[in-house]
């Protein structure tokens, strides 16, 4: 008896998904170390809360970049400290796993998410792409000869994909997401305010009052950091039509990036996502208005799957519990 574990490994959180138990684990894939020794002091939302407040001697790590491994020995760590967590009973089998990727990754990186899984103690890897993932997690049929176009934007990547007959027809993964989401509002607000605030303020502020699109009734808020003329801490009055602003060129990538795979879609599939809309999901699919943004657009219909931010590891756990019917889909890995 072993638990098989699906896992969504995100650039900005981690999700874990066990069999016959659902998603247990939710974190933010943040690893807190101490610099001299290389010791892990915090790993998920502990290590979150150190970001841009640790004193010298400790750095709070994200080991994943752009949605793919950046630091080996963290990720490793990480990986390892999440299976520890949720698979309890040391003297069963070693678990199977299976872990979603980015579609754009290399052979290099996925070599890395393997090891890293089999170091950390996973018996088996599957990899698993995200947009399939994240399509199995809304519960599309993807071995049916129908297109679906999904949109899965992260924290570090947005993946977009066609996906018919149990394969990827065509798909464009950008390493434009969430994170740049939160740079754009960083750097806005150095530029014409004179106000540096650090990561966790700008996601703060994009996901209280940040929108891809006008909205209904403008939203404002309060924003503290630091003055950089006088060096002291300042306060501004922020309103989501200025956050808007500030995210609109990075947006606009994302459509743009839309519009490309929507041009290379063959015929046939172009008439079925006509008919069906695109499905978005991933955290970005949170951001207000993104919906209308893409349906402005492309002029298609456009769906926010229900809780978008748990397609992708549903997918994985969907998948565990039917190896042998989603065979076609996983790429396995055995150490060679």
């Amino acid at each position: 008896m072993s638990n098989d574990i699906g896992i969504d490994l995100g650039t900005a959180n981690t999700l874990v998904y066990v069999g016959n138990q659902g998603i247990v684990l939710n974190e933010p894939s943040v690893v807190a170390v101490e610099k001299s020794t290389g010791k892990v002091l915090a790993v998920g939302a502990a290590a979150k809360e150190m970001t841009g407040r640790t004193p010298g001697g400790i750095a709070a790590i994200r080991p994943l970049k752009d949605g793919v491994i950046a630091d080996f020995e963290i990720s490793e760590k990480m990986i390892a400290n999440f299976i520890r967590r949720v698979v309890k009973h040391k003297y069963l089998m070693k678990p199977r796993v299976v872990i979603s990727v980015p579609s754009g990754i290399t052979e290099v990186e996925k070599r890395a998410v393997r090891d890293s899984a089999e170091n950390a103690g996973a018996r088996e890897v599957y990899l698993l792409a995200e947009p399939m993932a994240a399509a199995i997690g809304v519960g599309v049929q993807v071995d049916q000869p129908s297109g679906t176009m999904i949109i899965d934007i992260g924290g570090g990547t947005s993946e977009i994909a066609v996906i018919a007959l149990n394969g990827i027809v065509n798909d464009i993964s950008i390493r434009v997401a969430g994170d740049e989401l939160n740079d754009a509002i960083i750097m806005y607000l150095k530029k014409n305010y004179n106000l540096l605030i650090g990561e966790l303020t700008a996601e703060d502020i994009k996901i209280k009052i940040g929108s891809a699109f006008q909205l209904e009734k403008e939203l404002s808020m309060e924003v503290r950091g630091r003055d950089l003329v006088a060096g002291v801490p300042k306060n501004l009055m922020l309103s989501s039509v200025q956050v808007r602003e500030a995210m609109s060129e990075t947006v606009d990538i994302i459509v743009e990036a839309v519009r490309q795979a929507l041009e290379r879609t063959p015929p046939e599939l172009a008439s079925d996502i006509l008919e069906r809309g695109i499905i978005l999901t991933g955290g970005g699919a949170l951001l207000r208005g993104m919906d209308k943004k893409l349906r402005e657009d492309t002029n298609l219909p456009v769906n926010v799957a229900d809780d978008p931010l748990t397609c992708v590891v549903r997918g994985t756990g969907t998948v565990l519990e039917n190896l042998a019917q989603y065979s076609k889909v996983l790429e396995k890995s055995r150490k060679s």
